[in-house]
């Protein structure tokens, strides 16, 4: 049985036990804007409601998984209000300051994302091309992540003067001195060097990553659903205990502070780097 959905800039299709949750703005390199975020909340809740849902694999439409969050597009849409889920923090969009970037991207960065990390369904990251940034964050709040031979990886918003994405994972995805090399140089990570560093569960030949992820994502489901869900749970907790809950608002009110350096010093709170000075960095 398949059960297929159309939210503009995400797709939702059910092949059996299998939900998958597809970022459709190709042209953008799946760049994160507020419709994104909200349509991917709608395809996880939808995930989690759906009793026939075993496990959900999260997808990027196109040569990319995800450049990241939208500092750029046509589309870009953060100045706009939207009905918040993730949290009670006010609108941002009559704010002005730190008080609009900190109500907003506590909603839909921190919050969704920790949000979605809590999906008692498995969830896998099926990673080609380009996962940069905010593209990193949503691969993080998955369970494993299966990525292509051409995919890489790299967190460059350092260039920003700011320390790393809002979903300060690093030193839990990856031991603390890769972490450090990894935000302080900025460089991509190759797949490879991700599976070896272990943020990454398989490497596979692009023309395989969708075959294999299936395959992996149906002998996950043959598993007995309260049975993984509590898993999932167990693990995630275990990783809370090692510091990641408390790391990420740590770390969250850090990179608030370098927006708010940046607006008072440079000529916006991403101190300058717009979408051409962050690709001509190499991001």
């Amino acid at each position: 049985m398949t059960a297929a959905h159309d939210d503009g800039p995400v797709r939702y299709a059910r092949q059996g036990p299998i939900a998958t949750v597809t970022m459709n703005r190709p042209d953008y390199r799946n760049a994160q804007n507020s419709a994104m975020t909200y349509a991917l909340d709608r395809a996880f809740y939808r995930a989690a409601d759906d009793s026939d849902v075993k496990v959900v694999v999260l997808a990027g439409e196109g040569r990319h998984f995800s450049a990241g969050h939208d500092i750029g597009t046509p589309e870009r849409d953060a100045h706009l209000p939207f009905d918040r889920a993730a949290g009670l923090w006010w609108d941002h969009s009559d704010k002005t300051g730190a008080e609009s970037r900190f109500a907003r991207e506590s909603e839909v960065y921190l919050g969704m994302c920790r949000r979605w990390r809590e999906l008692p369904k498995p969830v896998i990251a099926s990673v080609q091309g380009a996962c940069v940034a905010g593209g990193l964050m949503l691969a993080w709040i998955c369970d494993l992540i299966v990525a292509s031979d051409d995919a890489f990886f790299a967190d460059p918003v350092v260039r920003m003067g700011i320390p790393g994405v809002e979903y300060f994972a690093h030193p839990w995805v990856m031991p603390p001195r890769i972490a450090k090399e990894f935000l302080y140089t900025g460089d991509r990570m190759s797949a490879r060097r991700a599976y070896e560093v272990g943020m990454v569960n398989r490497v596979v030949p692009r023309a395989e990553l969708t075959g294999c992820t299936e395959e992996l994502a149906l002998r996950i489901a043959e598993m007995p659903r309260l049975g993984l869900a509590l898993t999932k749970r167990a693990v995630n907790q275990a990783e809370d205990l090692q510091g990641l809950h408390t790391g990420l608002d740590s770390v969250f009110g850090l990179h608030h502070l370098a927006h708010a350096h940046n607006a008072e010093t440079a000529s916006d709170p991403l101190g300058g780097m717009d979408v051409k000075a962050m690709k001509e960095a190499g991001a």
